[in-house]
């Protein structure tokens, strides 16, 4: 019984997507963004439960792939699609420029599930990061409409982090294998300054929040050799 329970979580994780995507397509992006929160916690545990009870396995290996291009490859594409169909540049074909994200972030897990350099850390920006990204942007827009409403801005923003999700840039991974402070050292911080960032901030923090994770990451590894 147990070694489905890692799967369930996983399966929990595509189901949250799809009806974020859902959410996305009516327009509802307030809904779609909490799904993906939803979806990232599933994803989190689906990893942590298979180490914990020791089922690891090569279907869940592929099912969390399969799962994860749900719920942040296509569905951050929705999301940006959706921002530039009501951006300040109507057009019935820019819109469609949003799901690039979509076929990189497809490159990124294809690109995650064959490269044996990634079996601790990434190479990379990581697709939850980048979709956590992607899906505050409506929230920013409230507070800034006449700056998260520029077309410019936006495929400009579509055009970067394309580029960081296939880059070869080392980030640390969020995965623990324990709780000892000595080797997750980065992670802890990460996490607390964070966690401020948003208390104080909301969705507009992350922004600040993947800026902090690429400059710790780019830093931490600075004194480590590539692998």
């Amino acid at each position: 019984m147990k070694k489905h329970i890692p799967n369930a979580l996983t399966c929990a994780n595509l189901l949250s997507g799809c009806i974020g995507v859902v959410f996305a397509f009516k327009g509802n992006l307030d809904a779609a963004a909490y799904m993906v929160l939803l979806s990232g916690i599933f994803d989190f545990f689906d990893g942590f439960a298979a180490r914990f009870l020791g089922v690891k396995s090569a279907i869940g290996k592929e099912l969390d792939s399969l799962a994860d291009m749900v719920s942040f490859g296509f569905l951050p594409g929705v999301v940006m699609f959706q921002m530039l169909s009501q951006s300040d540049f109507a057009s019935p074909y820019l819109p469609y420029t949003g799901f690039l994200i979509t076929m990189f972030s497809a490159l990124r897990l294809a690109k995650f599930n064959i490269d044996e350099r990634q079996t601790e850390d990434f190479i990379g920006l990581n697709t939850p990061m980048n979709t956590l990204f992607i899906v505050s942007l409506p929230f920013i827009q409230r507070d800034y409409p006449g700056l998260a409403n520029s077309t410019l801005l936006l495929l400009a923003i579509t055009v970067v982090m394309c580029f960081l999700l296939t880059s070869e840039i080392r980030i640390f991974s969020l995965k623990f294998g324990s709780m000892e402070w000595a080797q997750n050292k980065i992670k802890f911080i990460f996490l607390i300054l964070s966690a401020l960032l948003i208390a104080f901030l909301k969705f507009a923090a992350i922004p600040f929040v993947l800026v902090l994770y690429i400059s710790m990451s780019v830093l931490h590894f600075r004194r480590i050799p590539k692998i």
